[in-house]
């Protein structure tokens, strides 16, 4: 992430907490990323680019930065067998940059990021039967209109596996 951004300290130079900070890793909660995504843009006083609109910019650009790890390498069995540690580890600091951003951008929002997903997915748990779309990729509209849970009007623009 360039000026402006919200990535982690590890391009700071801050690494001195490094070992706290995978302790609390285990426990970190979407509220905890948001309280600290917001003192870090405040501390750096970049307030001021965090519209909207520059945080989903931000955010596609991270989304493509990690496709590119994907990229050209077929189908990548769960678990990333044959990865080294150190693929592994820029895959997670670009999960990371996602996540980081998707937070910001709910923040500025006013979305609890939280609250939205799990609405979300209880949404889907209707639309989605387990007794009639388990093994099946298809979108929820193939298995008849009583599944149908129209929300808001992108019901319609939702692909299939649960979102």
């Amino acid at each position: 992430m360039n000026g402006g951004g919200v990535e982690g300290e590890e391009k700071g130079g801050v690494r001195g907490g490094e070992m706290e900070a995978a302790a609390a890793a285990a426990a970190v909660s979407l509220e905890a990323l948001r309280e600290r995504m917001a003192d870090f843009a405040r501390e750096r006083d970049w307030e001021q680019f965090h519209s909207p609109r520059n945080l989903l910019l931000a955010l596609v650009g991270e989304v493509g930065e990690l496709s590119e790890i994907f990229q050209w390498k077929g189908e990548v069995p769960k678990g990333l067998p044959g990865w080294d540690e150190a693929e592994k580890e820029h895959l997670g600091e670009e999960l990371a940059d996602v996540l980081l951003y998707l937070v910001r951008l709910s923040d500025m929002c006013g979305v609890d990021l939280g609250k939205a997903a799990l609405r979300k997915m209880e949404i889907n748990a209707r639309k989605y039967p387990v007794g009639q779309c388990k093994g099946s990729s298809k979108k929820h509209t193939h298995y008849g209109s009583t599944n149908s849970v129209s929300t808001d009007n992108n019901v319609n623009k939702e692909h299939n596996n649960g979102v």
